[in-house]
């Protein structure tokens, strides 16, 4: 089968593997029908994921059909069209019971598809902990509504939850990309009072405000006079900083009101720094990812009630055999895209 593979740093490559097998009872193989690129296999390619492994097929956001099971499976059959969550997960060990899913203590555990393990950018792929790894898509939602919810979905949903939003909150998001905008329709949910989305690409700038118009979508020069003259009490009350730069780690702190949460839910490719005398007094609250990916079945009930709709963002589609060309129009950001979904026939 084909499957897209990371080489070495700085290099992927589609090759001819043999189809995965069932390793274990809980595994389930899926047939790959549709799966999209995620700025974290670009982190892989270019070395920021040290336990990335050379060897593995990559991809982490993916939807399919179960092609095979293993005897302990229960959740799942055959001919079952489902979303793959981005983290496998045991769902026994001590943070699987406090829903802290990222940190499962089992050798599959946590973000381990197109990571440690081989993932679904491929025609076919072996998931461990199926029954709790793949949730099954209602008839009435499409392969292209349901693709984002093992990871992009996931992440917003975490990040909206854990951001300790209140009803007539201000929120302020950071970075309209494929993860903020997920992060957006989550917050949307927790009817805030005034939503910022702050970005500096001028493409995203405009599809924000094309498709969210009740949301104040700013470049990031002189946000934090912005954000205190749209809130209440001198800043944001919650801010989701998903933009991983050093520019939008420092807003986030400095955009915030005193004793808000400040959730950071980007990857950086390098350490940042809090200078905490200038931010003494503040009193904030930070909370930092890796998301817990274990709401998968509640964000497929909001798509197929029409709640949320990440379709939008599909701004270009590819098949398997041309997913090179892909990886270099994401990675370069041209033609205005936002995802690229990937296509087996």
């Amino acid at each position: 089968m084909l499957a897209y593979t990371y080489v070495e740093q700085g290099h992927f490559e589609l090759r001819d593997k043999p189809r995965p097998t069932l390793q274990g009872p809980k595994d389930a193989i899926v047939r790959v029908t549709l799966s999209s690129i995620c700025t974290s296999d670009l982190h892989i390619k270019h070395g920021a994921v040290p336990r990335a492994v050379p060897g593995i097929t990559v991809g982490h956001e993916l939807v399919g059909v179960v092609e095979e099971t293993g005897p302990a499976v229960a959740n799942v059959r055959p001919g079952d069209r489902v979303a793959v969550n981005v983290e496998t997960y045991c769902g026994d060990c001590f943070f699987c019971r406090h829903g802290w899913v990222n940190n499962c203590t089992d050798p599959d555990g946590g973000w381990a598809l197109g990571c440690r393990i081989d993932g679904g950018q491929a025609e076919y792929v072996r998931v461990p902990h199926a029954d709790t790894g793949l949730t099954r898509i209602p008839d009435m939602v499409t392969d292209a509504q349901a693709l984002f919810v093992g990871d992009l979905l996931a992440t917003g949903y975490w990040a909206a939850d854990i951001g300790e939003i209140h009803k007539g909150d201000t929120v302020l998001i950071l970075g309209a990309g494929p993860t903020g905008l997920c992060t957006l329709q989550c917050v949307q949910l927790k009817e805030p009072g005034r939503i910022i989305v702050c970005e500096k690409d001028p493409d995203r700038l405009a599809f924000v405000r094309t498709h969210y118009p009740q949301v104040l979508a700013v470049p990031p020069e002189g946000l934090p006079e912005f954000v205190r003259a749209n809130s209440d009490h001198g800043g944001a009350d919650a801010v989701l900083e998903v933009a991983g730069t050093e520019d939008t780690f420092r807003l986030a702190w400095a955009c915030a009101r005193p004793n808000a949460v400040v959730t950071i839910v980007a990857m950086y490719d390098r350490p940042q720094t809090l200078p905490l005398p200038d931010m003494y007094g503040k009193n904030l609250i930070f909370k930092t990812g890796g998301v817990d990916g274990c709401h998968c079945q509640e964000t497929l009930d909001l798509i197929a009630a029409g709640k949320i709709d990440t379709t939008p963002l599909i701004t270009h589609t590819f098949p398997l055999q041309e997913i090179d060309k892909a990886y270099d129009l994401f990675e370069h950001r041209r033609d205005k895209v936002i995802k690229v979904a990937i296509q087996n026939t």
